[in-house]
């Protein structure tokens, strides 16, 4: 008898566990008129093979909890026949973040106002944040994004007084905290600090209504960013401890690691060296602790090796060891993901200058070049254009009169000015 390998990657991919998946069936089926037949014992077997064609009405709801398919989820009927085409989905769905860029995130919502928002709705919201990060990592904070965001967040909210439980009003408010945090993001990468404050006061608040840590981590690395941005590097490492004291970083040593990574950060910034150095160690050692294939939100699928080594590269550029922040950079470009092209190209700006504080300026040049090609066919996010600014008047300050400084320094200007 075997385990069945797809409904168990589907409630890991969902984040249910047993109890709460037998909940959200019997939410659904109680509000469609029908007794709540499912127990943990029922989905048990289900997980382990015991079941292999669950009654007509616990399927229906697993279809609709899940918005696929039985088959789908690992389920086969007692006689062979063809597998049904995936029947479309009990609540018909729409397209509603759209950014005035043209790209459109992918959360589905209803056309019309349900009696009752049960699980199944709760998945479907918070699909679009997937949307979301993914146009992060390839452009960047911008306007459209962070009004799509904003626009997550209205229809969290909207939903709450439809709740079918108290654990979907939770639910409910960890989504709204995500896309709040999502929109404070956007707009930090975009470098819109007083926006990204007022953001990430909101998704705070958000977050602690739904009780939920990953998100609250999340707003205070996004703190600690902000801080540095602001040149507050004493808030930063304040943040950077807040993150580390949220109840995830005990369950899950990989936010540990980013919260220690962001520690380290601030103190190279407030020229602490011992201290950088000490929190670098305590990531890495907690990264190596950490289950690569655990369920996580995308927000966070950025951060690993090839990003720690990227952060690494920054503190010992800050601490005064040029040399080892270029070996790091090399290291991480060697291992960031095509798809998270932003983060190379900020990776880039850093190996650059690194070489330029190695007083290394035709090839730090030709490396901040790079950048320009990494981002065409969008306008570089703010974050990027002030480490680029970082670079340019290191490099007047350094090497003003050298005529590769003044030919990159032209090139500076022309895509500065690029909308």
């Amino acid at each position: 008898m075997a385990a069945n390998a797809s409904l168990i990657s589907a409630m890991r991919e969902a984040g249910f566990k047993q109890a709460e998946l037998a909940e959200a069936l019997n939410e659904y089926l109680s509000s469609h008129g029908y007794e709540g037949t499912v127990s943990d014992r029922t989905v048990r077997n289900w997980l382990a093979g015991k079941t292999r064609w669950p009654h007509p009405r616990q399927r229906e709801a697993l279809e609709a909890v899940f918005a696929c398919t039985a088959e789908r989820l690992g389920f086969s009927p007692p006689t062979a026949r063809p597998p049904a085409s995936e029947p479309e989905s009990p609540v018909r769905r729409r397209n509603f973040l759209t950014a005035t860029t043209g790209t459109a995130a992918a959360a589905m919502v209803s056309d019309t106002r349900p009696t009752r928002v049960g699980t199944s709705d709760v998945i479907r919201l918070r699909s679009g944040l997937d949307a979301l990060m993914a146009l992060d990592d390839n452009r960047g904070g911008h306007e459209g994004l962070e009004r799509a965001a904003l626009a997550g967040v209205g229809e969290a909210l909207d939903k709450l007084k439809l709740a079918a439980s108290q654990r979907i009003r939770q639910r409910l408010f960890s989504v709204a905290a995500d896309y709040a945090a999502t929109a404070a993001w956007s707009a930090l990468d975009a470098r819109q600090l007083g926006r990204t404050e007022q953001h990430l006061n909101r998704a705070l608040y958000l977050a602690g209504m739904a009780q939920d840590p990953v998100v609250e981590l999340r707003v205070w690395n996004s703190y600690a960013m902000l801080a540095h941005q602001r040149r507050e590097y004493s808030q930063a490492v304040d943040a950077g401890y807040a993150a580390q004291s949220t109840a995830i970083t005990r369950k899950d040593p990989l936010f540990a690691s980013l919260a220690h990574a962001r520690t380290a950060i601030g103190h190279s910034n407030l020229g602490d060296r011992d201290a950088a150095l000490r929190s670098l160690g305590h990531a890495q050692e907690a990264l190596t602790k950490a289950a690569p294939e655990d369920p996580r939100p995308s927000w966070v699928a950025f951060y690993g090796g090839a990003e720690l080594t990227a952060i690494t590269a920054i503190v010992r550029d800050r601490i005064g060891d040029p040399a080892e922040a270029e070996a790091a950079s090399h290291k991480a470009l060697s291992g960031i993901p095509k798809q998270f092209r932003r983060n190379r190209a900020l990776a880039t700006t850093r190996l650059a200058l690194a070489q330029l504080h190695q007083r290394d300026i035709d090839q730090a040049c030709a490396t901040a070049s790079k950048v320009f090609d990494l981002m065409k066919g969008d306008p570089l996010p703010g974050r990027m254009r002030t480490l680029l600014g970082d670079f340019h008047r290191d490099l007047i300050s350094l090497a003003s009169d050298a005529g590769v400084a003044q030919e990159w320094g032209d090139r500076f200007r022309v895509e500065w000015s690029r909308p």
